[in-house]
């Protein structure tokens, strides 16, 4: 009798997918905020198309380092290859602006090989956050092909024994995964959602619960990476690559997460992937060493706070999540989420944070963390930092009932 009614219930979940229309509550955003806003993805439209210009054909926004005045780019198989499309994309549902979806389109074109690329884990970022919302804005059979051939890819990277996608290639005896991998599993709920294929929405699922499991502790912060044994799934390790250390909270790291389990309560209703995302939120947002601002120290344990580097990437993940994430959880912490964001959101817009027109290479953002271990990416633009903080943008317009 309980499969009777259960059943339905899942069915619809898969076939309906995103909503945010899960609890009723009151939000009101600033007119100001909202003119800010408006005024932001206007100059973003121009900054984009003077990108645009900037790049060969087969090469994708990176960075700008403005102490040499020169653009970093990469070929499509970097993992941040999608955002660049998705931004364009982004920016022309909003200003309808044929220019940047003619850019797009164009860029697609040499993305879309991708999708076979078995090698990363980071389709989602790739293909999900480029042809998926270019599906979104006019679906397409070829862009669902795409799609589909992605997640397929993406699938072969799940181990049953670990109960994870690998995230790195490394030696066989090492599994290695990282928080910024549940960022990729919305492309596989689409999937079972177009396909009725309930293989891919299975391996988001175990993907989800071992991480919750490994990655966090007992405070609700994340480490970065998970390293299992390939063959018993056991954890050999439990480390940082990008953060300062193995213990800390590495921000854009905390901020990944924050937004993914928010996705996996989105997509399966599960109370426990809510009950992660608000924990996590309470993690960072009730931090002693989050800045008054709201705009993250790379790394919340960094040796150097307050004189740390500020990273506005993790900032605009963790805007753009809190803007969901308050459609969900309780009143209060809803409250508390959106005014969060809506200062997320004022202080990015902030001549400290938003660049000049043809400046910063194009990019909307400065002042982002890439590496800093490495000593890559440092103090500078970055293709995702741009594409959350357009995505927070229009979430936030969109309690105005504005698109």
């Amino acid at each position: 009798m309980k499969i009777t009614k259960i059943f339905p219930v899942v069915l619809t979940l898969l076939l309906v997918g995103p909503t945010f229309a899960q609890q009723k509550k009151t939000f009101k955003p600033q007119k100001a905020v909202l003119a800010t806003i408006n005024a932001n993805l206007a100059d973003a439209d121009a900054q984009y198309k003077y990108m645009a210009t900037q790049l060969k054909p087969e090469e994708f926004p990176k960075t700008f380092h403005p102490e040499t005045g020169k653009m970093e780019t990469s070929n499509s198989g970097w993992w941040c290859s999608g955002f660049y499309p998705g931004t364009l994309l982004e920016l022309y549902a909003q200003n309808h602006d044929e220019a940047l979806k003619t850019e797009a389109n164009r860029i697609m074109g040499v993305l879309a090989k991708e999708q076979y690329n078995t090698h990363t884990h980071d389709l989602g970022f790739m293909m999900y956050c480029s042809f998926g919302t270019a599906n979104k804005l006019e679906p397409k059979p070829e862009y669902k092909q795409i799609l589909l051939n992605s997640a397929k890819s993406l699938s072969t990277r799940f181990n049953p024994k670990v109960g994870c996608i690998k995230s790195w290639d490394s030696k066989p005896s090492d599994f290695l995964v990282i928080i910024d991998n549940m960022m990729n599993l919305e492309l596989l709920f689409w999937a079972t959602r177009e396909t009725g294929d309930s293989s891919f929405y299975k391996i988001a699922v175990t993907h989800a619960n071992t991480t919750i499991k490994n990655h966090y502790r007992p405070d609700f912060s994340s480490y970065h990476v998970i390293n299992y044994n390939s063959e018993t799934g056991a954890v050999q390790e439990k480390k940082t690559a990008q953060g300062f250390a193995n213990e800390s909270a590495w921000a854009r790291g905390q901020a990944w997460g924050l937004y993914g389990f928010t996705v996996m309560y989105r997509e399966t209703k599960d109370k426990k992937y809510l009950d992660q995302a608000n924990n996590i939120a309470k993690f960072l947002l009730n931090n002693p060493n989050l800045p008054a601002d709201k705009i993250p120290y790379w790394d919340f344990n960094a040796s150097n706070i307050p004189s740390a580097l500020r990273d506005a990437s993790a900032a605009a993940i963790m805007s753009s999540a809190l803007l969901e994430l308050c459609r969900y959880t309780d009143n209060a912490d809803a409250q508390t989420y959106f005014k969060t964001a809506e200062a997320i959101i004022k202080t990015l817009s902030s001549a400290t944070y938003k660049a000049k027109p043809e400046t910063n290479g194009g990019f909307i953002l400065q002042h982002s963390v890439g590496h800093f271990p490495a000593g890559t990416e440092i103090d500078v633009p970055l293709t995702y930092a741009d594409y959350y903080f357009v995505e927070a943008m229009k979430r936030y317009k969109a309690f105005a009932g504005r698109k």
